[in-house]
């Protein structure tokens, strides 16, 4: 089964291992048919694709736990998967892995308004924490573009952004406890009901860690109260230049939006050909959304200051939006870009980097110098407000060796925004895709100080093997080739 020598194992204590699975999450939630596991076999990058030897469901920290010490118990590699929305494909399974997925743990365990605090399952997706406290008064800020499928445990594994990242953080800035099944299948709770907990900060650790020190089945998040006021406003640009030097200047000026968004002409024209909003200008290089939010006083006066920026950077248009649906209607084309992308191309792969925001105009003029030495368009969809960049190559699979050129053009794309003072990842995380880039951006003596701190929860390497930390392979498509070839599948199942 997992073994990869068949020696080490028999088809007779597979199957036994398959009941002591089914025991412990029940029989209708242990999948092992070949057709059903295809369903598992990537995540949101579907470029890489790896069939998992068994998938089980849990429903209850308990289950999860019981698992996750069969896994332990028989030397199994395994991986955790929420929603399977990931884009650096850290729930892409390993060879002969069982698949741990929490989608059945969707449950709302707890909501505490007087303290701001709600607690939910992993399985819980991202949209539903604000609906659940929303008709109060609340909301939950961390708002990835997945977030109408997306879910908390992936969110919290990832360290996931959002638009509102750029005032209120990420998600690690939401989460306040934890409770963990770790890899040889204990239970911990780390954090706790209050903001500052003496002590290690292992709820930080914890989040962002991509599977690798264990699974969070209980989630304890911070809510926000709802804005008194809240306004969108949309300046559309004749340079890309233009536009980034308007987002350092509202910056520059003291002013922090809930949320600066960007995009080119390609991206511009591509949401509006598939959901035609009618606020975009097709003819615009570039298009800048700023949503402004606090007290009625605060936001009127920064949206006259806001105005005034874009116009001195040379901003052709500037429209405004108050009211919650005229409003939805300005971001509904941003929420929708990264679908949009495929209406343009047969395939595409997103990239993931942060830059200063001061480089910003800089680095996407490298950028189309690269899509020009590669021969491949790229779309320019973004977070200006806090650097985080995601660049879309188009292009189409079924030519021979694209796919291969175009993770080259990526891992140049990432060396460059490590070049210009940034990192190569601001919220989709390292997983399988980037983990081979990692020596760009940190020494061995990082690498090694972070290697040992995973040792201290999965010394065995049995949680989300070969992701996040560089292996001896190189990146591109013939050196996961040549892995998937050494690998073999035993068919014990």
């Amino acid at each position: 089964m997992i073994l990869r020598n068949p020696v080490q194992a028999t088809k007779a204590n597979s199957k036994q291992i398959i009941k002591q699975f089914e025991a412990a999450v029940g029989k209708n939630s242990v999948i092992r048919r070949k057709e059903e596991l295809l369903t598992y076999e990537c995540d949101g990058l579907a470029s890489y694709r790896q069939k998992p030897a068994l998938v089980v469901l849990p429903r209850t920290t308990e289950q999860v736990a019981a698992a996750v010490k069969i896994c332990d118990q028989n030397q199994i590699p395994w991986v955790a998967r929420g929603a399977g929305t990931g884009l650096s494909g850290g729930a892409l399974p390993v060879e002969d892995c069982v698949l741990i997925v929490t989608a059945l743990m969707k449950r709302i365990l707890d909501i505490d308004l007087e303290n701001q605090r709600i607690v939910v399952q992993p399985g819980v997706i991202n949209n539903w924490v604000t609906q659940a406290v929303s008709g109060a008064g609340f909301y939950y800020a961390p708002d990835p573009s997945s977030q109408i499928i997306c879910s908390i445990g992936g969110n919290v594994a990832e360290n996931s952004g959002g638009v509102h990242c750029l005032k209120y953080g990420v998600t690690t800035n939401h989460v306040m406890g934890l409770k963990l099944v770790v890899p040889d299948g204990s239970i911990v709770d780390v954090g706790g009901a209050v903001p500052e907990i003496p002590g290690y900060d292992l709820t930080g650790l914890f989040v962002g860690s991509e599977g690798t020190l264990g699974i969070a089945t209980e989630i304890t998040l911070r809510i926000l109260k709802t804005p008194e006021s809240i306004c969108v406003l949309l300046a559309d640009f004749t340079s890309i230049e233009a536009a980034g030097a308007a987002v350092a200047d509202i910056i520059g000026n003291g002013i922090i939006p809930a949320g600066m968004e960007m995009m080119d002409n390609l991206s511009i024209n591509a949401v509006e050909d598939v959901v035609a909003t009618g606020c975009y200008p097709r003819d615009a290089e570039a298009i800048l959304l700023v949503e402004l939010d606090g007290l009625e006083v605060e936001v009127a006066t920064n949206k006259q200051r806001v105005a005034e920026i874009c116009k001195q950077n040379g901003a052709r248009n500037i429209t405004s939006a108050r009211d919650q649906e005229t409003r939805l209607k300005l971001w509904k084309g941003r929420k929708a870009a990264f679908a949009a992308a495929g209406h343009m191309s047969p395939n595409y792969f997103v990239q993931d980097g942060v830059i200063p925001r001061t480089q910003l105009a800089g680095v996407l003029q490298d950028i189309e110098a690269l899509s020009e030495k590669y021969g491949y368009p790229i779309a320019n969809v973004f977070h200006a407000g806090d650097g985080n960049l995601h660049p879309l190559i188009l292009y189409d699979n079924s030519v021979e060796g694209a796919f291969a050129q175009v993770e080259e053009l990526g891992g140049e794309i990432l060396k460059l925004c490590v070049r210009s003072g940034g990192s190569i990842s601001g919220e989709h995380g390292i997983g399988a895709d980037k983990n081979c880039y990692m020596p760009e951006m940190f020494t061995e003596t990082d690498l090694e100080t972070m290697k040992w701190i995973n040792q201290v929860f999965n010394p065995k390497g049995l949680a989300n093997p070969g992701k996040v930390f560089p292996t001896p392979r190189t990146c591109g498509e013939a050196a996961n080739a040549q892995k998937l070839e050494q690998f073999k599948e035993v068919e014990l199942f």
